[in-house]
């Protein structure tokens, strides 16, 4: 890689000195028509149709593109309350972008080709117009403050979560490199939790406060299982570095910054389930499992072993690059209806019955009472010892 990077880096020199060397050659006293590097009439034509040949490559590449690889099915997968809104200013936004890229790219093109040079062409050159300063000022300011209300609109409706539609309180928990979520029980009230009161010897792993009556009955799982239909409130605390809670189905994405707590809302509309049997997520599953059939072959052809058969889950992921695990920074999240949720957590153990009791410590009053002990048990014991030796050395006498 060091060498590629070398050789890379030297091409580049080699044509940076060749385009100085063009330069000073053009410096030079030479006329125009001894120098075949000024462009000459034919030289501007061909570069014309050529700018236009770009133009219609750029449009028939997109158009594959768009054919090809324009998966807008997925745009419709969303598994949230909000994610219908998400896509549709995603999708607002894109085809505002592809139609000022669209004709931007024509005009550049097109005049790139009529106002090319040609010999006794005079250029048309004016300093101002306060037209067209205004049409190209006003236009954009009127698109991007549509786009801006309307993300702001959405924005709010993540953010601001009612809880009087009492919102399950979740908290999540990024460390390098996974994910730990915390219940906050039968009161759904998250207890105290510091990163400075972590004991792994109790089995405190994410630092709750074990005086904090709420902290009591907190749930910490390895798996998130989120009721369908109900609001979820989620409080996110990263332990080392930042990182930032993506699950994509539910559009929703927030930062994990050490030292503080963020939140998002958002309510699942989707189980685990019923996205598994759209027809579009059958499609997926089955060109992911094909892939993997073809290469369990060749694995098991080398005495390896295959591939496992994907299955579709909600996943939550990092979406900060914090270090050289990052990629597998992942948690498997399961929507289910409340009676699939309350009929799992049932079976969870809650925090004050998942800590490791410390063990007894003897203090040194005790001890030295227990030393004391244990000599005079030895010095009783080595008495009577002498005192059966005595006796049977009399008896031989």
């Amino acid at each position: 890689m060091t060498a590629l990077l070398s050789i890379i880096v030297l091409v580049f020199i080699l044509v940076a000195i060749w385009q100085m060397v063009k330069i000073f050659d053009l410096t030079q006293g030479k006329t125009a028509e001894s120098n075949n590097q000024v462009a000459n009439d034919q030289d501007n034509k061909i570069n014309g149709y050529l700018m236009l040949g770009f133009l219609i490559f750029i449009y028939v590449i997109t158009i594959l593109c768009f054919v090809m690889f324009g998966d807008f099915p997925l745009m419709s997968n969303s598994a949230s309350e909000h994610g219908p809104g998400i896509d549709n200013l995603m999708i607002i936004s894109m085809i505002v972008i592809f139609f000022v890229q669209t004709v931007t790219q024509f005009l550049l093109h097109y005049f790139a080709f009529k106002y090319r040079g040609e010999k006794g062409k005079k250029a048309l050159f004016y300093a101002d117009n306060n037209k067209l300063e205004a049409i190209w000022t006003i236009i954009p300011v009127i698109v991007l403050a549509g786009l801006i209300i309307q993300g702001l609109f959405t924005w709010t409706t993540i953010m601001n979560v009612s809880t009087e539609n009492d919102p399950l309180v979740v908290e999540l928990y990024a460390q390098q490199f996974n994910w730990k979520a915390r219940y906050g029980g039968e009161d759904n009230t998250l207890g105290e939790a510091n990163v400075r009161l972590i004991d792994i010897n109790r089995a405190n792993i994410l630092g709750l406060n074990e005086s904090d009556p709420n902290a009591q009955d907190d749930v910490i799982t390895t798996e998130l299982h989120l009721p369908v239909g109900r609001p979820v409130l989620f409080k996110m605390r990263s332990q080392d570095v930042l990182h930032s809670a993506y699950m994509p189905h539910f559009r929703a994405q927030m930062n994990c910054v050490p030292g503080m707590i963020t939140q998002f809302g958002f309510t699942p509309t989707v189980t685990t389930f019923d996205m598994r049997e759209t027809p579009e997520m059958l499609d997926k599953v089955q060109n992911i499992n094909d892939i993997r059939i073809e290469k369990s072959k060749a694995l098991v052809a080398k005495g390896e072993e295959g591939l496992e058969r994907y299955e579709f889950d909600y996943l939550l992921l990092c979406n900060k690059i914090c270090g050289k695990s990052h990629y597998n920074m992942q948690m498997k999240i399961i929507v289910e209806t409340q009676e699939e949720y309350d009929a799992w957590m049932k079976t969870q153990k809650v925090f004050k019955d998942s800590l490791i009791e410390d063990e007894p410590v003897m203090d040194e009053t005790a001890s030295d009472d227990a030393i004391k002990n244990e000599n005079e048990l030895a010095n009783e014991e080595t008495g009577l010892a002498n005192d059966t030796v005595s006796e049977d050395e009399a008896a031989s006498n």
